[in-house]
């Protein structure tokens, strides 16, 4: 095993390091970093990068980041994990999505090291991260006010993107086409598997979703063969896998009142809730434009008509898995 230089410094076989990556400073002159948490094994093997907060508003994946590496046993894997908690270190600090320009960070990749602030960051990302990985993993969360159920989204047509997104065991697996400027593409575009990983809440973390998170990477991690295979006997996770997906949207405006969780299997033209006139006493149901697993909706009841307030996703199997994140001993996995 050879050692490993990121920035400009070099970790030995064997050693555990957290590295500090320059990135542009504030107007204000205050210096600003990258931090990398380095763990470089003493034997050969992958180089896993697991990155989160490329959406700074998105914690769900800090919070996983912060677990996996207080994991027993991370010290010894095979080959290396570069793990970047805060990729977007500037929307971090204001809570927002976005850079100080307004740029979403994950529509700037590859980057350009002289072009915006958002494609030098994604430029210095691909340089330092990508560049020396062989598999990677994107935590996000949902958008401001919208939910997600813990789901993994990757290509399916791509057999190892597959099966990594299989060994991941979220609740749902959804075939997802690359978006452009998104760090997926230009990491699928190098040939290398890449799995995003969709759960929660922005500026706000669960349990459930940050276990499911952890849960995912070791088991990625286990099955490229970083980690050995656990002794534990653990209830198989069979994913449930859709091919598309579709947003039900407000069919009027006013004050919505959602009946359906997350998780629930609900059948075409099922009743979701009811959308109530604040001013009055009209209503108007909100149904299920066809059948399929709700991984994810919205958090606020105002809504406009047309706004997307429920996403459901469509597969080949009729399962319910509401109830596996209600309680119980464990709370993620059917």
């Amino acid at each position: 095993m050879k050692p490993i230089t990121v920035g400009e410094e070099t970790i030995a076989p064997g050693e555990r390091r957290t590295i500090e990556l320059e990135i542009p400073q504030l107007y204000t002159h205050t210096r600003m970093i990258m931090p990398v948490h380095v763990v470089h094994g003493r034997r050969d093997g992958p180089v896993l990068f697991v990155n989160a907060a490329l959406h700074g508003d998105e914690l769900t994946g800090v919070a996983v980041i912060h677990r996996l590496m207080q994991q027993r046993g991370i010290e010894r894997l095979r080959g290396t994990l570069l793990a970047v908690p805060v990729v977007n270190v500037y929307g971090f600090i204001h809570q927002s999505r976005y850079l100080p320009d307004r740029r979403d960070l994950n529509r700037s990749f590859p980057g350009y090291e002289r072009g915006s602030l958002a494609a030098r960051l994604a430029d210095l990302f691909m340089e330092e991260i990508v560049s020396r990985a062989s598999h990677g993993i994107d935590l996000h969360s949902g958008a401001i006010h919208r939910v997600n159920l813990p789901q993994v989204r990757a290509n399916l047509e791509h057999e190892e993107s597959r099966e990594l997104a299989m060994a991941f065991g979220a609740p749902v697996v959804l075939h997802s086409r690359l978006r452009d400027g998104s760090l997926r593409e230009a990491v699928a575009e190098t040939g290398k598997p890449v799995l995003l990983y969709e759960a929660g809440e922005a500026l706000r973390v669960d349990e459930y979703s940050v276990r499911a998170g952890v849960r995912g990477v070791v088991s990625v991690m286990r099955s490229i063969g970083m980690l050995p295979k656990s002794r534990a006997r653990a209830r198989p996770v069979t994913p449930y896998v859709s091919r598309s997906s579709t947003w039900v949207r407000a069919p009027t405006s006013g004050m919505m009142f959602l009946t359906t969780p997350l998780g629930a299997w609900v059948e075409e033209d099922e009743p979701l809730g009811e959308i109530v006139d604040p001013f009055g006493s009209g209503r108007r149901p909100v149904k299920a434009p066809c059948s399929g697993i709700v991984i994810g909706r919205t958090q606020i009841p105002l809504t406009n008509e047309g706004d997307a307030v429920i996403h459901i996703a469509h597969g080949d199997d009729e399962r319910d898995i509401v109830q596996s994140l209600d309680g119980g001993g464990d709370p993620i996995y059917p």
